[in-house]
């Protein structure tokens, strides 16, 4: 079958790879879509980062190449002989995060900041760039009979905004800055607007995707190349907002995040980084500032685990994730129409899906 691979910086392939055995505790999924994720981009760009280069991923024991993919969902097509779960034609997000079960954070059921995590389809495994993969079924999630099963692939992403949105200590009613409105960005701003946030406000250089924040729920849309969003946002709050989100990844809107928030204000970082960046402390110091990191999700199916969340706010639909999906695309034009597009800086697009069947 056909799967695009991960081989180095710059270096994608669709390529014929084996589609592996069922083992008695995995399941085999049909792919129907895969989003390609800035940490995607930010391996492809800059990697390799979460991608095992050197040495065996601790977890995956393997390096690149690897399958890329970790934002998937798909049909289940085939169950191992000890899966009592699943049963063919059942559609299902897939949780992406490895984790070795051992460690501090996971003996305390924190498995997403392991000492030793990774990610399928970044650190190893069978990435959903592929036209089918074999999963362990723990790491298989039900969407159920009201979310479309293309909606699953959007799962991961919403899952990492709904995190950070829970990590912020945003309450009801607290003003909100969110910097950067790319796909993760639009996601919380959506997130925050379920927890109950006032004012939104999204600073975003590209019209297209300021855009897009409006529709998902922001009510001030502020243009930093063109204003001084810091200032803007002082003005119109009368100090500051209560939380701020960065995540656009970049050290200009990490510190215009922390200083667009009020003294005693949360500034909650979803960014992964490619370099270090300079920041005045005497901004968090002097302010009483909080400032938060906020990585990945709890990937399980349970009402307090945020994948059981998002998939119970779709089927709802107090979460809509229409307004991120741009374009769509086969497997073979991943590179050009997929990577190479949502790289360019003059693009419109937010999220690509890629469907491999």
């Amino acid at each position: 079958m056909q799967a695009a691979t991960y081989h180095d910086r710059g270096d994608i392939r669709v390529e014929d790879v084996d589609e592996g055995d069922v083992g008695p505790e995995q399941v085999r999924i049909e792919v129907d879509s895969c989003g390609i994720c800035g940490s995607d981009l930010h391996e492809y760009a800059a990697g390799p980062i979460f991608v095992p280069a050197d040495e065996p991923h601790p977890v995956s024991r393997e390096t690149a190449p690897i399958r890329m993919g970790h934002e998937y969902s798909g049909v289940v097509t085939g169950v191992g002989s000890a899966v009592t779960d699943f049963e063919p034609g059942d559609a299902v997000a897939v949780n992406p995060i490895l984790y070795c079960g051992e460690c501090r954070q996971c003996r305390r059921g924190a498995y997403h900041i392991c000492d030793s995590i990774g990610f399928v389809g970044l650190s190893g495994g069978d990435g959903g760039f592929a036209e089918s993969a074999v999963l362990d079924a723990e790491r298989v999630v039900p969407l159920g009979d009201d979310v479309p099963v293309e909606y699953g692939a959007l799962v991961e992403p919403l899952a990492v905004a709904l995190h950070a949105v829970r990590r912020s200590g945003l309450q009801a009613g607290d003003s909100v800055a969110v910097f950067g409105s790319g796909p993760i960005g639009l996601a919380v701003v959506q997130c925050a607007r379920v927890a109950g946030a006032g004012t939104i406000y999204v600073s975003e250089p590209r019209a297209a995707r300021r855009e897009r924040a409006s529709e998902c729920g922001a009510d001030v849309l502020v243009d930093p190349s063109s204003t001084d969003a810091v200032e803007e946002i002082a003005t119109a709050t009368g100090g500051g907002v209560d939380v701020a989100f960065e995540v656009a990844g970049v050290e200009a809107s990490y510190n215009a995040a922390v200083e667009s928030t009020a003294p005693g204000g949360l500034t909650t970082v979803v960014s992964i980084w490619e370099e270090e960046v300079s920041s005045h402390l005497n901004t968090v110091v002097l302010g009483e500032r909080t400032v938060t990191g906020t990585l990945a999700y709890l990937g399980g199916p349970r009402a307090d685990e945020e994948y059981g969340m998002v998939i119970e706010m779709l089927a709802d639909g107090r979460l809509d994730p229409d307004p991120f999906i741009t374009g769509r695309i086969g497997l073979e034009e991943i590179v050009e129409d997929g990577f190479e597009r949502l790289l360019d800086p003059e693009s419109d697009h937010v999220k690509i899906l890629v469907k491999p069947n």
